[in-house]
């Protein structure tokens, strides 16, 4: 770690005739020197061994924003694969029931059973949506809000206020509060 050049021998024996020669009073301030000096030097080693051991832990820390920066790309790398995978697995015992409805209905042909397991599979299915922050638009008898709701016609109605919906054909949903589809109506114009 230190680089510089210890005074040789030769050095040495000029420095000692060198203060040998010296007149007293010159002497006093020659040391004085001599010990600022050795301060400065040492205040150097000093300074280059925090240096070292600064750069050391610039260096670590580095590789460690590194290590974290490759985690967190794997880490989001993996959320984007495998979202949906709970929501798959959620989502697979409403296929399952269909299935076995389909089955069952090639069996016998009992259309209020079969009706019935429909409605099951149909509660099972919406349970399952809303379980992860699906909520269905059903906006019949609403404001019309275009924020939300898509027009396909308007219709006079006597029964409704304007700009009211007055049948909705085909629900919205919005995915944690945010529009997936939006719902498809029909809305009631002012008679006149």
């Amino acid at each position: 770690m230190n680089d510089e050049k210890q005074p040789t021998a030769a050095a040495s024996a000029e420095d000692t005739a060198l203060v040998e020669a010296t007149p007293p009073a010159e002497q006093t301030e020659f040391d004085a020197l001599r010990a600022e000096i050795e301060v400065l030097r040492k205040e150097l080693e000093d300074s280059k061994a925090k240096s070292e051991q600064h750069w050391n832990l610039y260096l670590t820390a580095e590789a460690e924003m590194q290590n974290v920066r490759r985690r967190a790309e794997r880490d989001k790398q993996d959320a984007h694969r495998y979202a949906l995978e709970k929501f798959i697995g959620e989502l697979l015992p409403v296929k399952d029931s269909l299935e076995l409805g389909i089955a069952a209905a090639q069996d016998t042909v009992d259309v209020q059973k079969l009706r019935e397991g429909s409605e099951l599979t149909l509660k099972m299915l919406a349970a399952t949506i809303e379980k992860f922050g699906v909520k269905e638009l059903n906006p019949l008898g609403e404001k019309f809000d275009p924020a939300l709701h898509q027009a396909v016609a308007m219709q006079p109605s006597d029964q409704a206020e304007p700009n009211t919906v007055l049948q909705v054909i085909q629900k919205g949903y919005l995915l944690n509060d945010r529009l997936v589809r939006p719902a498809l109506v029909i809305v009631a114009r002012g008679s006149g």
